[in-house]
Formats: C-alpha cells, structure tokens, sequence
C-alpha cells in the first residue's frame, strides 16, 4: 500500500488558477490523487495560506478543515518594492511546507505538491534521495525550470482540469 501526502502552496495555486482562467475544488483534488494511483491511501493533506488578519477566510480555512486538510497560516507582511514604488504583501510559507514535508516523512512514499515554486528544489531532491515519488502540479508559465526538473512527474492543471475543477457555480476561493 502506497501511503500519499498531498502539500497545497495554497497563495502560489490561487495565482496559478487565476492566470489559467478557472479554479480548482480541493475536495476534487484530493479525490483525483488518491483514484489516480491503485493501491494508495491517502496520509496527510496540508494547505498553506496568506491572511490578511486572523478571520480572513475563516470559512474558506473551516472548509479545508472539514475535508481534512492540515491548514497553515501566516499573516501577509507589506513589503515596499523599491523597484516599482509600490507596497505588496506576501507570505511565504515554504519553510512551513518544507518542514511539514520532513517532519512527516516516514508517514508517506508519495507526494504531490501543488505548487510551481523554485524554492522547492533542494527539499524535492532531498525526498527524491529518500525514494520518495514526487508529483509536481502547477501550470505553464507558473512552474520554476528547477523544480520541473527535479521531479519525478509533473502536471499541468489544465491537463486535469475535467477531474478537479470547482463546478458548483460560485465565482473562485480564496487563496
């Protein structure tokens, strides 16, 4: 039996369908990686995410929550871009994903990360030297050339689109 973890970059995804034109149903995906492969059970889903303050996306966060995904959060800091003249905010939680990655690492032989950030590459090839089966989701034009590389799979959202793309008439989640 193949034990599966799933890591959802949740900020990096919402840009990703944003960009792509559609969004995503996370009930869906985690019910298209644990049909796709035969003889697999599902361990752990986590979904890591940006707030503005401590209730932003409460409902959204309860939600995940309900279909059993570990949600991890951090509140966005407001970064000044020198270049542009402009504030942005950001979170990054990749220390968080790639911690969690780790510090459950005995509990899975696959993983899926649906995220198309370069940052991921050192903790992907270290997982990879483990014989751990790595799946990389995220979308072209979105997905770093390092990680593409270090991977054992990559797919492309669109390409799996009819499987998990959210189809109950609301506009799109929050990231």
């Amino acid at each position: 039996m193949n034990r599966l973890s799933i890591f959802v970059d949740g900020n990096n995804m919402f840009y990703a369908q944003q960009k792509n034109g559609w969004f995503f149903d996370p009930k869906r995906v985690l019910e298209y990686f644990v049909t796709e492969f035969d003889d697999i059970s599902l361990v752990n889903a986590f979904w890591y995410t940006g707030l503005k303050d401590p209730q932003d996306q409460r409902g959204f966060r309860d939600a995940l929550i309900s279909l059993g995904y570990t949600v991890r959060t951090k509140v966005l800091k407001e970064y000044y871009d020198d270049t542009s003249g402009r504030y942005s905010q950001k979170a990054n939680l990749d220390i968080e994903i790639v911690v969690d990655m780790f510090n459950t690492v005995e509990q899975y032989d696959r993983v899926v990360l649906l995220s198309g950030d370069g940052d991921f590459e050192r903790a992907i090839e270290l997982l990879r030297s483990k014989n751990t089966h790595i799946t990389v989701v995220s979308t072209e034009g979105m997905i770093a050339r390092e990680l593409r590389n270090v991977t054992d799979r990559y797919i492309d959202l669109n390409k799996i689109r009819r499987s998990i793309e959210k189809n109950d008439g609301k506009s799109h989640p929050s990231h």
